[in-house]
Protein backbone atom coordinates (compact mmCIF):
# COMPACT_ATOMS: atom_id res chain seq x y z
CA UNK A 1 0.00 0.00 0.00
CA UNK A 2 0.75 3.49 -0.21
CA UNK A 3 1.60 5.47 2.48
CA UNK A 4 -0.36 9.01 3.25
CA UNK A 5 3.00 10.90 2.73
CA UNK A 6 4.17 8.56 -0.51
CA UNK A 7 3.55 9.66 -3.30
CA UNK A 8 1.68 6.72 -5.42
CA UNK A 9 4.22 5.35 -8.57
CA UNK A 10 4.15 6.63 -12.05
CA UNK A 11 2.95 4.32 -14.54
CA UNK A 12 4.93 3.20 -17.61
CA UNK A 13 3.83 4.55 -20.84
CA UNK A 14 2.36 1.15 -21.83
CA UNK A 15 0.90 0.42 -18.45
CA UNK A 16 -0.63 3.80 -18.15
CA UNK A 17 -2.13 3.01 -21.76
CA UNK A 18 -3.41 -0.37 -20.36
CA UNK A 19 -4.71 0.42 -17.20
CA UNK A 20 -5.91 4.18 -17.34
CA UNK A 21 -6.95 4.77 -21.51
CA UNK A 22 -7.40 1.41 -23.04
CA UNK A 23 -10.74 0.60 -21.53
CA UNK A 24 -12.04 4.26 -23.00
CA UNK A 25 -11.30 2.40 -26.53
CA UNK A 26 -13.02 -0.74 -25.69
CA UNK A 27 -15.94 -2.37 -28.36
CA UNK A 28 -14.18 0.08 -31.29
CA UNK A 29 -13.01 -2.05 -34.03
CA UNK A 30 -10.71 0.74 -35.49
CA UNK A 31 -9.13 1.45 -32.26
CA UNK A 32 -7.68 -1.79 -32.02
CA UNK A 33 -7.50 -1.72 -28.15
CA UNK A 34 -5.21 0.51 -28.34
CA UNK A 35 -2.22 -2.16 -29.09
CA UNK A 36 -1.40 -0.66 -32.40
CA UNK A 37 0.48 2.28 -33.65
CA UNK A 38 -2.94 3.75 -35.90
CA UNK A 39 -6.48 4.05 -35.82
CA UNK A 40 -8.80 2.97 -38.80
CA UNK A 41 -12.01 5.23 -39.46
CA UNK A 42 -14.04 4.74 -42.55
CA UNK A 43 -16.61 7.86 -43.13
CA UNK A 44 -20.41 6.58 -43.91
CA UNK A 45 -21.72 6.14 -47.00
CA UNK A 46 -22.74 10.26 -48.61
CA UNK A 47 -20.17 11.78 -45.57
CA UNK A 48 -16.94 13.72 -45.22
CA UNK A 49 -14.57 13.66 -42.52
CA UNK A 50 -14.33 16.62 -40.58
CA UNK A 51 -10.80 16.72 -37.98
CA UNK A 52 -9.77 19.58 -35.17
CA UNK A 53 -6.77 19.52 -32.98
CA UNK A 54 -7.14 21.14 -29.80
CA UNK A 55 -4.46 22.07 -27.26
CA UNK A 56 -5.24 22.25 -23.46
CA UNK A 57 -1.85 23.89 -21.64
CA UNK A 58 -1.47 23.98 -17.74
CA UNK A 59 -1.60 27.71 -16.87
CA UNK A 60 -2.78 28.75 -20.01
CA UNK A 61 -6.57 26.99 -20.25
CA UNK A 62 -6.50 25.34 -17.22
CA UNK A 63 -4.88 25.57 -13.68
CA UNK A 64 -3.27 23.08 -11.73
CA UNK A 65 -5.65 23.26 -8.78
CA UNK A 66 -8.58 22.74 -11.15
CA UNK A 67 -10.32 18.94 -10.89
CA UNK A 68 -8.51 16.40 -13.23
CA UNK A 69 -12.21 15.70 -14.29
CA UNK A 70 -12.69 18.73 -15.41
CA UNK A 71 -9.50 19.31 -17.10
CA UNK A 72 -10.25 16.14 -19.02
CA UNK A 73 -13.41 16.97 -19.91
CA UNK A 74 -12.74 20.76 -21.19
CA UNK A 75 -10.01 19.14 -23.47
CA UNK A 76 -12.46 17.39 -25.63
CA UNK A 77 -15.18 19.89 -25.05
CA UNK A 78 -13.16 22.54 -27.03
CA UNK A 79 -12.61 20.34 -29.66
CA UNK A 80 -16.25 19.26 -29.48
CA UNK A 81 -17.27 23.01 -29.84
CA UNK A 82 -15.24 23.47 -33.06
CA UNK A 83 -17.09 20.85 -34.35
CA UNK A 84 -20.75 21.75 -33.29
CA UNK A 85 -20.04 25.12 -35.11
CA UNK A 86 -19.07 23.41 -38.34
CA UNK A 87 -22.07 21.04 -38.18
CA UNK A 88 -20.50 17.99 -37.26
CA UNK A 89 -21.37 14.68 -35.70
CA UNK A 90 -18.51 13.55 -33.60
CA UNK A 91 -17.14 10.22 -33.75
CA UNK A 92 -13.77 9.57 -32.18
CA UNK A 93 -11.09 11.13 -30.83
CA UNK A 94 -7.08 11.18 -30.51
CA UNK A 95 -5.46 12.07 -27.18
CA UNK A 96 -1.90 13.40 -26.79
CA UNK A 97 -0.54 13.77 -23.11
CA UNK A 98 2.96 15.36 -22.20
CA UNK A 99 2.78 14.81 -18.68
CA UNK A 100 5.68 16.16 -15.54
CA UNK A 101 6.67 14.69 -12.91
CA UNK A 102 3.92 15.66 -10.55
CA UNK A 103 1.34 14.00 -12.33
CA UNK A 104 0.55 10.74 -10.44
CA UNK A 105 -1.83 7.74 -10.83
CA UNK A 106 -5.01 9.30 -9.30
CA UNK A 107 -4.99 12.14 -10.92
CA UNK A 108 -4.65 10.05 -14.55
CA UNK A 109 -7.91 7.85 -13.37
CA UNK A 110 -9.56 11.07 -12.57
CA UNK A 111 -8.88 12.70 -15.85
CA UNK A 112 -10.03 9.43 -17.65
CA UNK A 113 -13.19 9.27 -15.73
CA UNK A 114 -14.23 13.00 -17.00
CA UNK A 115 -13.67 11.63 -20.38
CA UNK A 116 -15.52 8.63 -19.76
CA UNK A 117 -18.55 10.68 -18.81
CA UNK A 118 -18.00 13.24 -21.85
CA UNK A 119 -17.68 10.34 -24.39
CA UNK A 120 -20.76 8.84 -23.13
CA UNK A 121 -22.68 12.07 -23.12
CA UNK A 122 -21.76 13.43 -26.51
CA UNK A 123 -21.46 9.85 -28.36
CA UNK A 124 -17.51 10.00 -29.16
CA UNK A 125 -14.88 7.32 -28.52
CA UNK A 126 -10.79 7.59 -27.75
CA UNK A 127 -9.32 5.38 -31.02
CA UNK A 128 -5.28 6.57 -30.48
CA UNK A 129 -3.06 9.15 -29.66
CA UNK A 130 0.43 9.03 -27.91
CA UNK A 131 1.69 10.13 -24.41
CA UNK A 132 5.14 11.72 -23.63
CA UNK A 133 7.50 13.46 -20.47
CA UNK A 134 7.86 16.72 -19.96
CA UNK A 135 9.68 19.16 -18.18
CA UNK A 136 7.16 22.07 -19.00
CA UNK A 137 3.45 22.41 -18.02
CA UNK A 138 0.77 19.71 -18.42
CA UNK A 139 -0.18 19.52 -22.16
CA UNK A 140 -3.18 17.79 -23.86
CA UNK A 141 -4.16 18.07 -26.93
CA UNK A 142 -7.15 16.37 -28.88
CA UNK A 143 -8.13 15.23 -32.43
CA UNK A 144 -11.38 15.05 -32.50
CA UNK A 145 -13.22 13.28 -35.65
CA UNK A 146 -16.47 14.06 -36.90
CA UNK A 147 -18.81 13.65 -40.24
CA UNK A 148 -21.11 15.99 -41.80
CA UNK A 149 -23.24 14.47 -45.34
CA UNK A 150 -21.19 15.99 -48.21
CA UNK A 151 -21.37 19.35 -48.99
CA UNK A 152 -23.00 20.51 -45.86
CA UNK A 153 -19.74 21.71 -43.66
CA UNK A 154 -20.31 25.47 -42.23
CA UNK A 155 -17.30 27.59 -42.94
CA UNK A 156 -16.47 30.69 -41.42
CA UNK A 157 -16.42 32.20 -45.26
CA UNK A 158 -19.97 32.52 -46.11
CA UNK A 159 -21.38 35.95 -44.48
CA UNK A 160 -23.00 38.57 -46.60
CA UNK A 161 -23.93 41.77 -46.50
CA UNK A 162 -27.74 41.62 -45.01
CA UNK A 163 -26.67 38.47 -42.91
CA UNK A 164 -27.92 39.03 -39.19
CA UNK A 165 -25.54 38.29 -36.42
CA UNK A 166 -26.45 35.19 -34.01
CA UNK A 167 -24.71 33.69 -31.05
CA UNK A 168 -25.98 30.86 -28.88
CA UNK A 169 -26.16 30.78 -25.11
CA UNK A 170 -24.55 33.14 -22.67
CA UNK A 171 -21.55 34.86 -23.15
CA UNK A 172 -18.44 36.55 -20.63
CA UNK A 173 -19.42 33.59 -17.97
CA UNK A 174 -16.65 31.71 -18.45
CA UNK A 175 -13.95 35.05 -18.44
CA UNK A 176 -15.78 35.62 -15.34
CA UNK A 177 -15.27 32.28 -13.84
CA UNK A 178 -11.24 32.80 -13.90
CA UNK A 179 -11.04 35.57 -13.15
CA UNK A 180 -12.66 34.75 -9.70
CA UNK A 181 -10.19 31.41 -9.79
CA UNK A 182 -7.17 34.87 -10.15
CA UNK A 183 -8.33 36.64 -7.17
CA UNK A 184 -9.78 39.31 -9.74
CA UNK A 185 -13.31 39.19 -8.95
CA UNK A 186 -15.09 38.86 -5.78
CA UNK A 187 -17.64 36.81 -5.59
CA UNK A 188 -20.44 36.27 -2.70
CA UNK A 189 -23.02 34.04 -3.50
CA UNK A 190 -22.29 30.80 -3.64
CA UNK A 191 -24.14 30.04 -6.71
CA UNK A 192 -22.89 32.86 -8.71
CA UNK A 193 -19.18 31.28 -8.21
CA UNK A 194 -19.85 27.66 -8.86
CA UNK A 195 -21.93 28.54 -12.32
CA UNK A 196 -19.49 30.68 -13.41
CA UNK A 197 -16.21 28.83 -12.95
CA UNK A 198 -18.58 25.57 -14.26
CA UNK A 199 -18.69 27.94 -16.96
CA UNK A 200 -14.73 28.30 -17.25
CA UNK A 201 -14.17 24.72 -16.48
CA UNK A 202 -16.41 22.93 -18.35
CA UNK A 203 -18.07 24.41 -21.73
CA UNK A 204 -20.95 22.73 -23.35
CA UNK A 205 -20.62 22.26 -26.85
CA UNK A 206 -23.88 22.64 -28.89
CA UNK A 207 -23.30 20.04 -31.21
CA UNK A 208 -27.24 19.57 -31.87
CA UNK A 209 -27.42 23.14 -32.69
CA UNK A 210 -25.01 23.34 -34.90
CA UNK A 211 -26.07 20.30 -36.76
CA UNK A 212 -29.21 21.87 -37.32
CA UNK A 213 -27.67 24.76 -38.86
CA UNK A 214 -26.39 23.16 -42.16
CA UNK A 215 -28.22 24.93 -44.93
CA UNK A 216 -29.14 27.75 -42.50
CA UNK A 217 -26.27 29.85 -41.37
CA UNK A 218 -23.80 31.32 -43.71
CA UNK A 219 -20.91 30.87 -41.93
CA UNK A 220 -20.25 30.07 -38.04
CA UNK A 221 -17.06 29.65 -35.80
CA UNK A 222 -16.88 28.74 -32.23
CA UNK A 223 -16.35 31.61 -29.60
CA UNK A 224 -13.33 30.10 -28.07
CA UNK A 225 -10.41 33.43 -28.50
CA UNK A 226 -13.49 35.86 -27.87
CA UNK A 227 -16.71 36.95 -29.48
CA UNK A 228 -15.57 40.06 -31.10
CA UNK A 229 -12.05 38.37 -32.24
CA UNK A 230 -13.66 35.01 -33.51
CA UNK A 231 -16.34 37.10 -35.70
CA UNK A 232 -13.86 38.84 -37.04
CA UNK A 233 -12.07 35.90 -38.77
CA UNK A 234 -15.58 35.43 -40.23
CA UNK A 235 -15.56 38.92 -41.14
CA UNK A 236 -11.59 38.46 -42.51
CA UNK A 237 -12.59 35.32 -44.28
CA UNK A 238 -15.87 36.75 -45.76
CA UNK A 239 -14.68 39.81 -46.57
CA UNK A 240 -17.23 41.85 -44.43
CA UNK A 241 -17.49 43.90 -41.31
CA UNK A 242 -19.86 42.23 -38.82
CA UNK A 243 -21.38 45.19 -36.28
CA UNK A 244 -22.05 43.65 -32.95
CA UNK A 245 -24.16 45.61 -30.96
CA UNK A 246 -23.12 45.51 -27.09
CA UNK A 247 -26.18 46.28 -25.68
CA UNK A 248 -27.47 42.96 -27.24
CA UNK A 249 -24.57 40.83 -26.09
CA UNK A 250 -26.77 38.10 -24.16
CA UNK A 251 -25.27 38.22 -19.86
CA UNK A 252 -25.91 35.81 -17.29
CA UNK A 253 -27.87 36.88 -14.12
CA UNK A 254 -24.94 35.60 -12.31
CA UNK A 255 -22.48 37.65 -14.01
CA UNK A 256 -24.76 41.00 -14.14
CA UNK A 257 -25.21 40.23 -10.43
CA UNK A 258 -21.42 40.43 -9.78
CA UNK A 259 -20.51 43.04 -12.35
CA UNK A 260 -23.44 44.80 -13.27
CA UNK A 261 -24.81 45.00 -17.17
CA UNK A 262 -22.85 48.60 -17.62
CA UNK A 263 -20.95 49.19 -21.19
CA UNK A 264 -17.55 48.57 -19.27
CA UNK A 265 -19.21 44.78 -18.29
CA UNK A 266 -20.51 44.19 -22.09
CA UNK A 267 -17.18 45.02 -23.63
CA UNK A 268 -15.39 42.74 -21.10
CA UNK A 269 -17.32 39.67 -21.96
CA UNK A 270 -17.27 40.55 -25.36
CA UNK A 271 -13.50 39.89 -25.59
CA UNK A 272 -12.82 37.42 -22.54
CA UNK A 273 -12.93 34.53 -24.51
CA UNK A 274 -13.57 30.86 -22.84
CA UNK A 275 -17.39 31.07 -24.03
CA UNK A 276 -17.06 27.78 -26.52
CA UNK A 277 -20.63 29.28 -27.80
CA UNK A 278 -21.78 29.25 -31.50
CA UNK A 279 -21.85 32.73 -33.25
CA UNK A 280 -22.58 32.54 -36.50
CA UNK A 281 -24.53 34.18 -39.62
CA UNK A 282 -27.77 34.05 -41.73
CA UNK A 283 -30.12 35.63 -43.92
CA UNK A 284 -33.55 37.03 -42.48
CA UNK A 285 -35.26 35.01 -44.38
CA UNK A 286 -33.85 32.14 -41.89
CA UNK A 287 -34.79 33.28 -38.66
CA UNK A 288 -37.55 31.17 -38.55
CA UNK A 289 -35.58 28.04 -39.30
CA UNK A 290 -33.03 29.21 -36.91
CA UNK A 291 -36.08 29.90 -34.01
CA UNK A 292 -37.52 26.49 -34.76
CA UNK A 293 -33.58 24.92 -33.92
CA UNK A 294 -33.32 26.73 -31.25
CA UNK A 295 -36.77 25.09 -29.54
CA UNK A 296 -35.84 21.52 -30.72
CA UNK A 297 -32.26 21.71 -29.21
CA UNK A 298 -33.03 23.64 -26.22
CA UNK A 299 -30.31 26.23 -26.96
CA UNK A 300 -30.62 29.79 -26.71
CA UNK A 301 -30.28 31.82 -29.22
CA UNK A 302 -29.30 35.35 -29.36
CA UNK A 303 -29.85 38.16 -32.92
CA UNK A 304 -26.51 40.70 -31.50
CA UNK A 305 -25.69 42.12 -34.89
CA UNK A 306 -25.68 42.76 -38.63
CA UNK A 307 -23.24 41.91 -41.69
CA UNK A 308 -22.49 44.98 -43.72
CA UNK A 309 -19.83 46.22 -46.53
CA UNK A 310 -16.47 46.83 -45.04
CA UNK A 311 -13.74 44.47 -43.36
CA UNK A 312 -13.74 43.61 -39.62
CA UNK A 313 -15.49 43.04 -36.17
CA UNK A 314 -16.65 45.79 -34.35
CA UNK A 315 -18.53 46.21 -31.10
CA UNK A 316 -21.10 49.26 -31.37
CA UNK A 317 -22.24 51.49 -28.04
CA UNK A 318 -25.87 51.86 -27.78
CA UNK A 319 -25.73 55.24 -30.10
CA UNK A 320 -24.32 53.28 -32.66
CA UNK A 321 -21.14 54.45 -32.09
CA UNK A 322 -17.53 51.95 -32.86
CA UNK A 323 -16.15 51.19 -29.11
CA UNK A 324 -12.12 51.18 -29.42
CA UNK A 325 -10.93 48.36 -27.96
CA UNK A 326 -7.98 47.89 -26.14
CA UNK A 327 -7.89 44.22 -27.05
CA UNK A 328 -10.22 42.05 -29.38
CA UNK A 329 -10.06 38.78 -27.74
CA UNK A 330 -6.95 36.01 -26.19
CA UNK A 331 -4.33 36.36 -28.64
CA UNK A 332 -2.28 32.83 -28.69
CA UNK A 333 1.13 34.85 -29.50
Amino acid sequence: MTSKTERPRRLGEFELIGRIFAPLATGVPGAFDLADDVALIAPPPGREIVLKTDSLIEGVHFRRDDPPSTVGRKALRRALSDLAAKGAEPSAYLLALALPQWIDVPWLEEFASGLASDQADFGITLVGGETDATSGPVTITVTAVGFVPEGTLVRRKGASPGDIVFVTGLIGDAGAGLAILSGFLASSPTSAREALISSFRTPIPHLAFGQALRGIASAAVDVSDGLIADLGHIADVSGVRIEVDAVRIPLSPHLQGLKGSGLDVRIDAATAGDDYEIAFTAPPESTPAIRKAELQTFTPVTAIGRVVPGEGAVLLDPSGREIALERRGYTHF
